[in-house]
């Protein structure tokens, strides 16, 4: 098997990145078969922007302070285990934002968009699925979207559900709502559009971010779920993802 091995600035990532390399050689990204990230959630997020278009699976390996996607592989045969590995589809969220300005920006999400607050004042927003007014106003320090590999991130401390890899739905997750205070928010297929509109918006900024790419003064957020720039995620066949989804929706 060909890997390319990438870590992050973590020392211990970065000893283990010259370990695999002597133990499996370094291929180029056009060369290899698989993009190995060796750090946290965060380095694979990043490694998926950069390197989607080049339609190779990634193998991420844990040395974070969380690494909930990705794999703990210490002392073990990585052809071997990539090889026997499970593949999950990762679909990112296509969004387009219109700023009170009318520029048009537009960005993908592996994980989530974001609308929140930028002053001391409480963001006000209109919701639409599919064109349809679904909530007037939503009074709250923002609002996102998450996908299933996004929900155990930020949605899950917004207190989101955590979704199955497979599940094909979105959570839609009200940030510190004031009114209705009782909204917890709503789970979506993936197929539905969308739209947040800042109300007021000159008076009561908000701030758009998709993943980690931000976009000040919006007045319009558009998302759908998006065929382009999916990846291929691998995971350990014998440390199965969705028994660490299950497992986190007992934690306490």
């Amino acid at each position: 098997m060909k890997f390319h091995f990438l870590s992050s600035n973590n020392p211990e990532a970065k000893e283990n990145e010259k370990e695999l390399v002597k133990l499996y050689g370094q291929n180029s990204l056009e060369d290899a078969e698989y993009i190995v990230p060796i750090g946290g959630d965060g380095l694979l997020l990043k490694s998926l922007h950069n390197y989607s278009k080049l339609n190779k699976p990634f193998f991420g390996i844990n040395f974070g302070s969380i690494g909930f996607l990705m794999n703990n592989i210490i002392n073990k045969d990585l052809n071997e285990i990539v090889n026997h590995s499970k593949k999950s589809i990762f679909k990112p969220l296509k969004m387009s934002a219109k700023s009170i300005d009318n520029k048009i920006f537009e960005a993908y999400a592996y994980n989530e968009v974001s609308l929140m607050r930028q002053t001391h004042l409480a963001s006000k927003i209109k919701i639409k699925i599919n064109d349809q007014i679904k909530m007037e106003e939503l009074i709250c320090d923002g609002i996102l979207l998450s996908t299933s590999a996004g929900s155990t991130a930020y949605n899950l401390s917004a207190h989101g559900s955590i979704l199955p890899l497979d599940s094909n739905i979105l959570a839609l997750t009200p940030i510190s709502a004031f009114r209705p205070r009782r909204w917890r928010g709503a789970l979506l297929s993936e197929i539905n559009k969308i739209e947040f509109e800042v109300i007021d918006n000159k008076n009561r900024s908000s701030s758009v971010t998709a993943d980690n790419v931000e976009f000040r003064n919006i007045s319009k957020v558009n998302i759908i779920s998006s065929e382009e720039n999916k990846c291929t995620v691998l995971f350990d066949s014998k440390h199965s993802i969705e028994d660490k989804i299950l497992n986190e929706q007992f934690n306490f």
